[in-house]
């Protein structure tokens, strides 16, 4: 594999405190037999006593191994034996140390046990009960959405300005109400209605919004049985009825190759969320989800324009289809190749395009053609494309700094996600002026 950018390793942090400590490590004095190979890295860095920690990288996951007692993971060694490969001070060599390739070979035993456990004949299932524990779920659900129904005509009676005066623990009832009624997504989005109203200059046409999109979904689960299986799949993410991984699995897989265009975390109180965008060398994008929550670690984000050899199972839905991965893929020599740009225009169509089929979407994934600007005083930063459209540039308030220090203004092909509030940019290409080459960087 490509040595990974200083970006990349930087990114790879869990957080900043690590990374500070990463880079005063990031020096050849507390380092020995350092070495690496085309998927690992290794060395061992000398720390408070006696024996120096033993740290292995391998790149394909990528995945961390350090005999320190840090909780963190990676931990800040990790980092730094990384900042040092990427900086070109670790050097090639043939062969591993033993417990550099002793772990990776432990790695390969467990996902090939884990593929042979998925392969194996499945445990016999007790339909009956299977079929009433849905039974009672479908009725407990049937409940919350008729309550729900109840609430919103109650909203729209009173107007949206009386649902703006209402307290937080008005909005938080209603949540909670669907949460018990095993509707925690539609809940989740009722919860933060509660904060959008007081914050968004924008809140009443937010709120409108939303309420369509809660009444569409109301009276979809009401016409249930006569969904098709791509509405019922898009149904079920709105109204947070998760499907089994093994149960997606279980009805077929599909081996492609694959490259990383993106990805992205929210987090939504105790729980993160990271997205990360596919696409086949047959055409499809598709989106990779993982969730962490209660502190624990979510897997390392997999770098712009990594390429992946992997089967996957589809979820019901329309696209751009989530899936899951089958097993641990192989990688395959990276590339800088976003594929081809449209404007904001087009990424505007793109979106809406989406929702013709799913009306519960909230995003589009898009290659833009696009160019940071410059705001005037207390403007919010935006991009704009060669024709002249702009949109408002979403994410952290450091991003426009970054795209800008990137590019210098010049236009770039970037690849982001398309919303109704703007641009979320994920990656970069061809960061030199006139130029589509060099490698991607993640914002």
């Amino acid at each position: 594999m490509p040595r990974w950018s200083i970006d990349a390793v930087e990114k790879a942090a869990p957080d900043a405190g690590s990374l500070n400590a990463a880079r005063k490590l990031a020096v050849p004095g507390p380092w020995s037999e350092t070495g690496a190979t085309d998927v690992l890295v290794w060395g061992k860095c000398q720390g408070s006593g006696k024996n120096p920690y033993q740290v292995s990288v391998d790149l394909t996951g990528p995945a961390y191994k350090c005999s320190c007692p840090s909780r963190k993971f990676p931990c800040k060694h990790a980092i730094a034996l990384l900042l040092l490969w990427a900086e070109a001070q670790v050097g090639e060599v043939d062969e591993p140390e033993a417990y550099a390739s002793e772990w990776a070979a432990q790695r390969a035993a467990r996902a090939e046990g884990a593929a042979e456990r998925a392969s194996a004949p499945a445990k016999p299932v007790d339909k009956a009960a299977q079929a009433r524990r849905a039974a009672e779920r479908r009725a407990l659900m049937d409940g919350g959405v008729e309550d729900l129904v109840l609430w919103l005509e109650d909203l729209a009676r009173g107007g949206l300005a009386t649902a703006k005066t209402q307290p937080w623990a008005w909005w938080d009832a209603a949540a909670s109400r669907l949460v018990d009624a095993q509707l925690p997504g539609l809940g989740e989005r009722v919860r933060e209605m509660a904060v959008a109203v007081n914050r968004r200059e924008d809140w009443a046409e937010h709120l409108l919004i939303e309420i369509g999109r809660w009444w569409t979904a109301a009276q979809a689960w009401r016409s249930w049985d006569s969904l098709d299986a791509d509405t019922q799949g898009d149904l079920r993410v709105v109204i947070g009825w998760a499907v089994p991984s093994a149960q997606i699995l279980e009805a077929g897989v599909h081996a492609d190759v694959w490259t990383v265009l993106g990805a992205h975390r929210d987090e939504r109180g105790n729980l993160i969320e990271q997205r990360t965008w596919l696409r086949s060398d047959s055409g499809e994008t598709a989106l990779l989800l993982d969730f962490a929550a209660g502190g624990n670690p979510l897997p390392i984000a997999r770098l712009a324009g990594a390429r992946l050899e992997a089967s996957v199972g589809f979820y019901p839905g329309h696209a751009p289809r989530r899936v899951v991965l089958a097993s641990e893929p192989a990688a395959l020599p990276a590339t800088s190749d976003l594929g081809s740009a449209t404007d904001l225009a087009g990424a505007r169509a793109a979106l809406a395009a989406i929702r013709a089929s799913n009306p519960w979407a909230d995003r589009a994934p898009v290659v833009v053609r696009v160019a940071a600007s410059v705001p005037e005083g207390d403007e919010q930063p935006f991009v704009v494309d060669d024709v002249g459209h702009q949109v408002p540039l979403l994410g952290e308030p450091g991003t426009w700094w970054r795209l800008l220090a990137l590019t210098g203004g010049h236009p770039v092909t970037a690849f982001g996600e398309i919303e109704d509030a703007g641009l979320r940019v994920l990656t970069v290409a061809g960061v030199e002026e006139g130029s589509d080459d060099g490698e991607l960087v993640a914002l």
